[in-house]
């Protein structure tokens, strides 16, 4: 935010002139007080605005990619995504920690990707600490963790935030959707898992204690496979 010196243009001198998001806020003499106060909540709010609480963050200006991939995340490495990048495959989005009763998902997970990403299957896992804490690691503690353990090699991501305050714009999505069988709702606990399909819609929605080898889950990936985008 920078302020400008006093100017005249025309019959009005401006008195500060903002930058914030690629847009200038200017407020001269002589403006109405809700003029003025309009700018200055648009400058303060702005940047909440557009950018949403926590991370990833929606993405912008592209109608041909699904609603449920119009976002940018951090990887596990910390680099950014363009999750429309997974347009055209199925994926499947699961809210991970290390230290849970269901943390062996991991291999499943794994083992899921192993069988179907030549078809077209990506899972991509986001860590979280919202339940009990139990993901306290750091995005490079969790990364080795996943690949000694479990020999990861599906794409994992930061941890972000997928319930309650701060919650991320992509969860926020995910979880409003009313997919079966689930149905819509906050995130109950870890290794929930949204499968969406290649269009980049969300299909269908699966509890923590769905393994991903069970007979239901694999056969809802196993159809969204085969469905054309």
């Amino acid at each position: 935010m920078q302020q400008c010196r006093d100017v005249c243009v025309g019959n009005h001198h401006w008195i500060w002139d903002f930058h914030c998001k690629g847009i200038n806020y200017r407020l001269c003499k002589g403006m109405r007080f809700s003029t003025i106060f309009s700018n200055v909540v648009s400058l303060c709010v702005s940047p909440f605005v557009l950018a949403g609480e926590g991370s990833p963050t929606p993405a912008t200006g592209n109608d041909k990619v699904g609603s449920a991939l119009r976002f940018q995340a951090k990887d596990i490495e910390g680099k950014e995504v363009d999750l429309g990048s997974y347009q055209g495959n199925v994926v499947v989005f699961v809210n991970v920690a290390s230290k849970c009763g269901l943390t062996s998902q991991y291999e499943q997970l794994q083992a899921l990707h192993i069988k179907f990403k030549d078809a077209g299957l990506r899972v991509l896992g986001f860590p979280a600490n919202q339940f009990l804490k139990q993901e306290p690691g750091t995005n490079s503690e969790i990364n080795t963790f996943c690949k000694t353990n479990y020999g990861v090699t599906f794409d994992m991501f930061s941890k972000v935030v997928v319930k309650g305050k701060g919650i991320c714009e992509l969860y926020r999505h995910l979880t409003s959707s009313d997919a079966k069988p689930k149905g819509k709702g906050g995130i109950s606990w870890n290794f929930e898992k949204v499968l969406v399909g290649r269009d980049g819609e969300v299909k269908a929605r699966f509890s923590p204690r769905t393994k991903p080898n069970s007979k239901e889950f694999v056969a809802a990936v196993e159809e969204a496979l085969a469905a054309k985008p």
